[in-house]
């Protein structure tokens, strides 16, 4: 059996799962998702804690196994506590602002890039120079977020670009006479 599903899933207060066939919801305070568990895999909800089991001995149920539960837990603490990514702006000029749904980037271009928030997010800019992306899908907080980087990533000799607060950048060095 999978290492990771065998660590079962303690519900929160304020957090209801529930079962329905091979469908699972979860509902919290910041909203409510869903997922579809895979027929190879058992899922059972007893007194507040979440167990994962295959259901047969297949490698892929194993596996699935794994992946259901850690997909779960996301959904949790998703919608008990959200999940935020933050970006920083490098560079000369690098703006960001954000009006309405959209959020506006000045990055260098010769003309200034739009990018519509999704339903869903919520993007905050503290200053002109940093973003925060938060929501309750982890996968969409994380995708939206990279999309948002993909703009101008950082560029390996200045740094300048969009990156993630905690991501380094190794610099190379600049070509000598």
């Amino acid at each position: 059996m999978s290492r990771v599903a065998k660590n079962p899933i303690v519900i929160p207060a304020g957090v209801e799962v529930k079962i329905n066939h091979a469908q699972i919801s979860v509902t919290g305070s910041k909203g409510e998702l869903s997922h579809t568990v895979h027929q190879k895999v058992a899922v059972q909800l007893e007194e507040g804690v979440l167990t994962f089991a295959p259901k047969d001995s297949s490698i892929l149920a194993n596996a699935l196994s794994g992946t259901t539960r850690a997909l779960l837990n996301n959904m949790v603490l998703g919608v008990s506590q959200g999940f935020a990514k933050k970006l920083k702006l490098n560079g000369v000029g690098y703006r960001a602002a954000l009006q309405g749904q959209t959020l506006n980037l000045t990055l260098g271009f010769s003309h200034p890039v739009t990018f519509a928030i999704p339903d869903g997010i919520s993007i905050e800019t503290p200053s002109q120079t940093e973003i925060t992306v938060s929501g309750h899908d982890k996968q969409k907080v994380g995708q939206v977020a990279a999309n948002i980087r993909a703009y101008r990533p950082p560029e390996p000799y200045k740094g300048k670009g969009i990156r993630y607060v905690d991501e380094q950048v190794s610099l190379k060095e600049a070509k000598k006479k």
